[in-house]
Formats: structure tokens, C-alpha cells, sequence
């Protein structure tokens, strides 16, 4: 029987876990401050009913008093290599990073859920030592972070660029244009052990297919016309730092082989060279395509695939995390100019959240930046903003074969209508009359009218098709 600690000020939390983890066999005490949880497991007094030594702990980092990191430090320092899990509603990239350089074994957000938790706890006690002695030794300088957020996803974000950041393997990052996938490939780069070294952004579609050897690799002096001198590449320079390759999708397939090349023997040949040289860099990529499909159309390497998909970070879309748009929005309204006190009204708050945000985290930015010349007085209102973007045609759309994307679409559209306006209470008859209406009429139109065959094909009886194109006035 493995010993569990439980440290929260909160008694509903202390006690769906306390349940949860004796129902799994475990014995759990609990402690409503870090003092408490440090009493308990003081060890220098003989052990007795009132002092305990536990396998893991599980604490809140906001504590009446010492907080959950403080006091994580402490209790490590009695048992090293005793796991703490860390808790919080309050998650931001830096409480993630502190509680993981810290020593933190995993790092749950508020709300979770109670199997996931258990899970990790699980975990935690099957681990003989912290995955988090591999990361930094010491304090980390702390700073503020464009990486905002508050929301399940963005906390989810924050946990794995603090697992990932001082593991050096590389990190692919996905997610739709605008979500902020260059910032998190900064942060990465920022609290690893190369921080102190270059981060190498690499634009691959700004590059042409017929430079962008010359400018990852470099060339010599005569390589070709116009080689007029000798070019130290971009992955020369991203020696012992980060190579950062935005939109890595859109990469030659030419380039592809001579990429995986220099990843498997970190050697780096100019164009024009018979020499390589040595060129140890961390790779970073985004790709806001699918790398999948790209790999099952041929249009790129599957062993490249492999070898960027070591460690995925994925960005949700703006969208998917509406609680961060008042955050983001009165933050980039504070940047336009710190010295003046502006803020956003009701009103507008409910506008922001209720669009779909296409553009996502750089979509709003640019509202925002529009909205604060149109207006001239001290609250931004709804009538500052611009128009809505509309989702261009060049966007991917879902296919018309993934019906389940269509009918998610709707659905989204529907609830977003609900919350702003009176509620319905008919979102389920509203979806099956646009449904079946449409199923109704287009197998009717492949059957040219014939009801019988109709009927066969949906599966129902020729009566109830009758009683349902009346319902529907389907001719």
C-alpha cells in the first residue's frame, strides 16, 4: 500500500481525491496549508500516528501561508526522491515553468479530471526517481511571457513547453495560422539549456526553391551565378542553440534529404563544398498543415516525419479558448500605449468572444490595434471594431465527406447564437429538421422521385417517408 499526501486548502478537492485514491488502495492523508504538510512529515521525531513519510504528495501551489513551491522545495530536501505532483487554477507559463524547475513531478490544472489524476499519481509512484531532476538546477529569472492564457488548453500548452523545454529532443508544434507558434518555439528555446546560445528562425516560405539550400546550408564563394563571396548558412549559425523552421510543410522534398542528413550526423556541407562542418543545433518546427496527409500524399519524407515528431505541442485555435480573449485583447490594448488607461466595455467583451476568430491570436491583435485609432476616448466599444473576417476560400475547409466536422461546425455556430442571445431550449429539433431534411431530399433526387427505392435505401418504411417529406414539404 503505497502513502499519499494531499495538500489544499480546498476541502471539496481534498476529499474527491482522498476517495478516489482509497478506492484505488491507497492510504491518503491530507493537510490544509504546507506548515501542516511539513509537521506531518517532519521526520526527526520518532515516527508516530501524528508523522508520516509519503510516497508522493499532490499540493496545491496556492497555500494560506507558504506557497506549494516553497514548500515542495522543502519537503524534497527531506526525501529527494519522493514525487510532488503540483496543483493549480492559476496556471501561466511561468507558474508552469518555476513548479517543473522546481522539482515538480507533473503539473495538473484546475479543474481536472479525478482519473487523469490518479493516473499521474499512479505514475508518480512507479517512478523511482522525479523526471524533473533532469531539468534545470537553480532559480530561473522569471519574466512576463506573450503567451497567454488561462484557459484548459493554453495551461495544457504550458506543462509541455516546461516538460520539453531542457530535453534536448526535438519538438514539432502544430496548430492553425496566427496561434502563436514562433512564441512557443522562443519559450522552448528560453528556459533550455541552450538559452544562452542563438535562436535561428528559418521562414521557409519566404525562402525560393532555388536559394533556400544556399541559405540553410550556406554556399562557397563561385558555387554558382551570383555566388560572389562565401555565405555562412543558417545552420551553421544555430550552432549549439535552436533552429527554428516555420512551416517546415511547405519544404522541398530535395531539401527534405539533405535536412535529415545534417539531423543524423550534425555535420553541415556548404553548397559548392567538399568540406562539412560540425553544427550541433536543437531543431525546432511548425507547420500549421498536416504532416499526415503530406506524408501519405508523398510530399514529404516519412523518416523526417519521424524524426521531427519526437516531442508534438499543438496549438488550439482562438476559437477552442474564448475565456483568453479578455485577457489577450486588454493586453494588447496596454501595449499600444502602457502610459494610458483604456479599457473595453461589456459590450465589446461579449462581441469578441461571440466571433470566430479565423485570423486567431493575430486576427485579434489587429482588431484591437484598428479599434484603438477609431476610438478616442477611454473605453473601446463595439461600434470601434471592424467587421468580422470571413473565413477566406483559400482556408481548409472540412471536406464534404467528414460529416462529423460539418455537423461540430454547426453545432459550435448554434451555441455561440445561444450564449449571446435567450436561449432557445430547441438546438436538438433545429439540428434534426436540417439533418433529415437534407437527407430526406437528396436521396429522394437520387432515386429520381421514386419513393419505394427511397424508402429501401434510407432503411425505413414507405409511410413514414411519406409522413416525413409532408412534415418537410419536400415534393
Amino acid at each position: 500500500m503505497s502513502t499519499v499526501l494531499i495538500v489544499d486548502d480546498e476541502p471539496g478537492i481534498c476529499w474527491a481525491l482522498e476517495q478516489a485514491l482509497q478506492d484505488a488502495g491507497h492510504s491518503v492523508f491530507t493537510a490544509a496549508s504546507a506548515e501542516e504538510a511539513l509537521e506531518l512529515t517532519d521526520l526527526d521525531f520518532p515516527p508516530t500516528a501524528q508523522h508520516i513519510s509519503p510516497d508522493v504528495v499532490v499540493m496545491d501551489i496556492r497555500l494560506p501561508g507558504m506557497d506549494g513551491v516553497d514548500a515542495m522545495s522543502r519537503l524534497r530536501s527531506r526525501c529527494s526522491h519522493m514525487p510532488v505532483i503540483i496543483m493549480t487554477a492559476f496556471g501561466n507559463l511561468d507558474t508552469a515553468i518555476q513548479a517543473v524547475n522546481s522539482g515538480a513531478f507533473e503539473y495538473l490544472t484546475k479543474p481536472f479530471d479525478l482519473n487523469q489524476a490518479v493516473e499521474v499519481i499512479s505514475r508518480a509512484l512507479q517512478s523511482t526517481r522525479s523526471k524533473a531532476e533532469e531539468f534545470l538546477s537553480g532559480e530561473i529569472i522569471l519574466t512576463g511571457d506573450l503567451l497567454i492564457g488561462t484557459s484548459p488548453p493554453m495551461q495544457e500548452v504550458f506543462r509541455k513547453i516546461a516538460l520539453v523545454s531542457d530535453n534536448d529532443v526535438p519538438v514539432l508544434i502544430t496548430g492553425e495560422s496566427g496561434t502563436g507558434k514562433e512564441l512557443v518555439a522562443s519559450a522552448i528555446h528560453r528556459y533550455s539549456s541552450r538559452s544562452d546560445q542563438p535562436f535561428v528562425p528559418v521562414c521557409v516560405p519566404a525562402m525560393s526553391d532555388s536559394l533556400i539550400e544556399s541559405e540553410l546550408f550556406g554556399h562557397v564563394q563561385g558555387a554558382f551565378t551570383g555566388a560572389e563571396s562565401r555565405r555562412t548558412g543558417l545552420l551553421t549559425l544555430a550552432d549549439q542553440g535552436s533552429a527554428f523552421f516555420d512551416e517546415i510543410g511547405d519544404i522541398a522534398l530535395s531539401t527534405q534529404v539533405k535536412l535529415l542528413r545534417v539531423l543524423e550526423n550534425r555535420q553541415v556541407t556548404p553548397v559548392g563544398s567538399n568540406t562539412s562542418q560540425a553544427s550541433d543545433f536543437r531543431l525546432i518546427a511548425a507547420t500549421n498543415r498536416s504532416l499526415e496527409e503530406l506524408v501519405a500524399e508523398g510530399e514529404f519524407r516519412e523518416d523526417l516525419y519521424y524524426r521531427l515528431n519526437v516531442f508534438r505541442i499543438e496549438l488550439p485555435p482562438l476559437r477552442e479558448r474564448r475565456e483568453d480573449i479578455p485577457l489577450l485583447a486588454q493586453h494588447f490594448l496596454d501595449q499600444l500605449n502602457p502610459a494610458r488607461n483604456r479599457w473595453l466595455s461589456k459590450r465589446t467583451l461579449a462581441e469578441l468572444r461571440q466571433r470566430d476568430w479565423y485570423g486567431n491570436v493575430r486576427e485579434l491583435k489587429n482588431v484591437i490595434e484598428h479599434a484603438a485609432i477609431v476610438n478616442r476616448s477611454e473605453v473601446i466599444e463595439p461600434e470601434d471594431l471592424p467587421q468580422p473576417i470571413q473565413k477566406l476560400a483559400t482556408e481548409e475547409r472540412p471536406h464534404p465527406e467528414k460529416l462529423t466536422d460539418a455537423v461540430r461546425l454547426w453545432i459550435e455556430k448554434r451555441l455561440r447564437e445561444e450564449e449571446v442571445g435567450t436561449p432557445s431550449g430547441q438546438i436538438y429539433e433545429s439540428f434534426l429538421d436540417v439533418a433529415e431534411s437534407v437527407l430526406l431530399e437528396e436521396t429522394l433526387k437520387s432515386t429520381s422521385g421514386n419513393r419505394q427505392e427511397a424508402a429501401r435505401r434510407l432503411g425505413i418504411h414507405r409511410q413514414t417517408l411519406r409522413e416525413k417529406l409532408k412534415r418537410y414539404d419536400i415534393t
